[in-house]
């Protein structure tokens, strides 16, 4: 398995798009507006202080994407590294790729002081993704999300 994790460059927004398309759709049957995405994929390029992507790709061809974003812990004196928009394509689930992404995530991390420790948010019922992250450790955690879009 030829498999290459890296930080996505722009080239990379429009699959990284679609990724998020699929993802909602999947995860959640929202339709998300093609648009409305791609400028909020292409607004994290436009604003790398806000976050990034990480890419896996394969043969030549990119199977699967995150984004990080940050949190500031006063509790903590450190920063969270938020891990979102988890998409791995459907034929290349259950190979390692997600497990391969999070280990270049936390290599990275020790270059980065700041980093105190990473978080993610997941659907109550997709207890394949569930097992997946207990399995590299992480715990869920005894907080609710709460939220209110605009």
């Amino acid at each position: 398995m030829g498999l290459i994790i890296r930080k996505a460059v722009f080239q990379d927004v429009a699959l990284i798009t679609q990724f998020n398309i699929a993802m909602a759709m999947e995860t959640e049957q929202k339709i998300l507006n093609e648009e409305t995405v791609f400028a909020g994929v292409k607004g994290l390029f436009d604003h790398p202080e806000a976050g990034y992507y990480v890419v896996a790709e394969m043969d030549g061809l990119v199977v699967g994407s995150l984004m990080i974003t940050t949190e500031w812990s006063d509790w903590r004196n450190g920063i969270f590294w938020w891990i979102q928009s988890v998409y791995i394509q459907p034929e290349f689930r259950r190979q390692g790729i997600y497990r391969s992404l999070y280990t270049w995530i936390k290599d990275l991390s020790k270059d980065h002081t700041e980093v105190c420790g990473f978080r993610l948010y997941v659907e109550k019922e997709n207890h394949t993704a569930q097992k997946t992250y207990l399995s590299l450790g992480m715990q869920p955690t005894h907080y609710l999300l709460f939220e209110e879009e605009y």
